[in-house]
């Protein structure tokens, strides 16, 4: 019955001018970009805002990161909610509220005033990004069309936390509120042009909505994402302290599947998970992302602490990255008809692994040309991989119930986001200590913290001065890069196998 209703609103928005659905796709991706961009912005901002407002050291990382650990859990709850209540009305609520937290957070008197307001922008972020995906798959009722939507939209997601910092580093030169306040001339642009473009989707009011499931989702979720960072940093917590927080977040969640299963008109439909395409589809987004955050994290560090690129020149020299991502995007939607959902994800995921191959040989010494090649080919395979498991996520439901899988889908980016941070940068904090022998003329003291990360060694080898902060800095400048090739070796396993096990497990399309 859902989807009969539904059917009207899709052929009137298909049947319009050509034009249309690709100013509804522009509309959707501008959205997106500002919410992606919105989680990495602050990484160059933060000198600035540190003399500006003078948090703390645990003040500082709620700044940064209480925008993702909002967003992550509400994903679900506000993709349900637009099924319900219809996905425009979300939207444009998810406008406002963005847009009052970003105001509120470029004028923030105060640390925790900048904790709050980034909080409610990831509120804000959370109802809106659901829509996007589910809106693509309601405008979009063709699939090679919506096949070139969705490689437009994901190249967006992927492209936005990468110019975060670009973005960050360019505004903040003006003023570091400047890095919130660009959102509200854009979204007083886009308010209007949602409220005139933006097709309405089906009112299900009658539909029960599982409140208490919402409630087990989203602590759930919170628990898991914040045990995960918070292993990876070790900044508010001891280790035994994160393993409790990440296994009480596992356990909210299997209570949550327990209730769904339980429940006539689930909140998550768990039957989903039972297509094989539709799992392989999520498993593919979220180990998509996990390696490419994950490895952009580290690689940013390479050119920073090792190379000694500023964050800006960094910034552009990962541009290829960016570059080749909606390239890759763009031409996955032409891939994925001609080669199948098997052959796309599982040599897009293969050729990460190969472009991630020749970082292994490299040292100390820079090699732009082969970085460039690099940072192509990881681009470019991440967003065919994430296209052909978008394309099969979004095809594999009804119209009625596509708010519930863009969710998951989305749930997906932001833990694989989580992963790849926490577990990759943990892998390469584990191999770099040992890794960094006692040097000559350092105290013991200055070595146990030099061994806590580069940038502390960095700090002690300034203190020391002379031959031996020179000899220290060197010798933890090795041991950073070895301990990327240790991570590196981690993820080119991981990503070849999971290629190899799309390509088995997979049917011929």
């Amino acid at each position: 019955m859902t989807v009969t209703q539904a059917a009207p609103l899709v052929k009137t928005s298909a049947s319009r001018p050509g034009e249309r659905r690709w100013s509804v796709l522009a509309l959707l991706c501008l959205a997106l970009l500002l919410i992606t961009v919105d989680a990495t912005v602050l990484h160059i901002a933060v000198p600035a805002l540190t003399a500006a407002l003078e948090p703390s050291a645990v003040q500082l990382l709620w700044i940064i990161d209480v925008y993702s650990l909002v967003v992550a859990p509400l994903l679900i709850m506000f993709g349900t909610l637009g099924d319900k209540y219809g996905r425009k009305r979300l939207v444009l609520c998810g406008f406002v509220l963005f847009g009052l937290a970003s105001a509120g957070a470029a004028f923030a008197p105060t640390p925790l005033t900048l904790i709050l307001a980034r909080a409610l922008l990831g509120v804000g972020g959370a109802m809106i990004m659901p829509a996007t995906l589910s809106l693509i798959r309601q405008v979009f009722t063709d699939r090679r069309e919506r096949a070139i939507a969705l490689g437009v939209w994901s190249a967006v997601a992927a492209a936005g936390a990468a110019v975060g910092p670009l973005v960050g580093g360019v505004l903040v030169g003006f003023w570091w509120g400047a890095v919130f306040l660009i959102n509200v001339p854009i979204l007083l642009v886009l308010l209007p042009a949602a409220i005139r473009l933006l097709p309405d989707s089906p009112v299900r009011r009658d539909r029960p909505w599982d409140a208490a499931g919402a409630a087990l989702s989203v602590a759930g979720i919170l628990a898991l994402a914040f045990g995960l960072k918070e292993a990876g940093s070790g900044t508010l917590m001891p280790m035994w302290a994160s393993l409790l927080v990440f296994l009480a977040g596992a356990g909210l969640l299997v209570a949550f599947v327990r209730r769904q299963r339980r429940l006539a008109v689930p909140l998550l439909e768990l039957g989903l998970f039972r297509r094989r395409e539709f799992t392989t589809g999520v498993t593919g987004v979220l180990l998509g992302v996990f390696a490419l955050v994950g490895l952009q994290l580290m690689l940013a560090q390479y050119l920073q602490l090792v190379l000694g690129d500023s964050p800006v020149r960094a910034a552009v020299r990962m541009l290829p990255l960016v570059l080749s991502a909606i390239c890759g995007g763009l031409a996955a939607a032409h891939i994925l008809p001609r080669l199948g959902l098997r052959a796309t994800m599982s040599g897009g995921l293969g050729l990460v692994a190969l472009a991630l191959t020749p970082t292994l040989g490299w040292g100390v010494e820079g090699h732009p040309v082969m970085l460039a090649v690099c940072f192509v080919g990881i681009g470019f395979g991440v967003q065919v991989a994430l296209l052909a498991a978008s394309d099969t996520i979004m095809s594999a439901v009804p119209e009625s119930r596509a708010g519930g899988a863009a969710a998951i889908e989305e749930t997906a980016y932001e833990l694989g986001a989580g992963l790849g941070v926490a577990v990759l940068g943990t892998i390469t904090a584990i191999a770099y200590a040992p890794a960094l022998t006692a040097v000559p003329g350092v105290p013991a003291a200055g070595m146990d913290e030099a061994r806590q990360s580069l940038a502390s060694a960095a700090h002690v080898a300034h203190q020391v001065g002379g031959s031996a902060g020179g000899a220290l800095l060197d010798a933890a400048r090795w041991a950073f890069v070895n301990a990327l090739h240790t991570t590196v070796v981690v993820s080119v396993v991981l990503l070849s196998l999971t290629a190899v096990s799309v390509a088995v497990l997979l049917r011929r399309d």
